[in-house]
């Protein structure tokens, strides 16, 4: 798909003519940004991204390799996604505690940390301030009002860890054996997940 006239500057970059992008930003080879989108001033979005419709991004905001942004999902200032994470439809990131419309609060923003590989489904909500460990995954509709431990299957309201996820997606069952690529798990001593092999 070749670039888009209006974004010469990201070579191998696919930007929809209805996109909007602000300088400055960087956008890594064989990304595309789709309609409606808009990616504001200093953010940073990896390689192998798609960045889905009516999504907004930033400002500041860092967005890591091979990530899939599902339509309508914002990413406000304070959001840090690393690479491989997939965040579904219509799922909501916040970055204050505390809004008041009426009231500033610019400078209490919460550092919110998807690392590598997580899934989050649809219409779920991650309230700010917490890390969501490698591989987790967070059911649809699920609301995260704290720390995600690697690997943990969380859902409800508040999200509860109800199982484990291997790295490639299969719920693991009491042998902790992915049913998908027979790759192994442990616990530790501490109750953490942890591949083996």
């Amino acid at each position: 798909m070749p670039s888009s006239p209006r974004a010469p500057e990201f070579e191998g970059v696919f930007i929809h003519e209805s996109a909007y992008v602000d300088a400055p930003c960087e956008i890594g080879p064989n990304s595309k940004v789709w309609h409606f989108a808009h990616i504001l001033k200093g953010c940073r979005i990896g390689k192998d991204c798609s960045v889905g419709q009516n999504v907004m991004i930033g400002p500041d905001v860092t967005v890591g390799d091979s990530c899939k942004i599902q339509n309508n999902v914002s990413l406000y200032n304070g959001v840090e996604l690393e690479d491989g994470v997939f965040c579904g439809p219509s799922c909501v990131f916040t970055n204050v505690n505390n809004p008041r419309a009426e009231i500033s609060r610019k400078s209490e923003f919460r550092h919110t940390l998807v690392k590598r590989g997580t899934t989050i489904g649809a219409n779920a909500t991650i309230v700010c301030g917490h890390t969501l460990g490698a591989y987790s995954f967070i059911a649809a509709g699920a609301v995260v009002t704290g720390d995600v431990p690697d690997f943990a299957l969380m859902a409800g309201v508040p999200a509860r860890r109800i199982g484990w996820m291997s790295k490639a997606g299969g719920r693991l069952g009491d042998d902790l054996v992915c049913p998908v690529d027979g790759s192994r798990y442990q616990l530790d001593d501490k109750g953490n997940l942890h591949l083996v092999e």
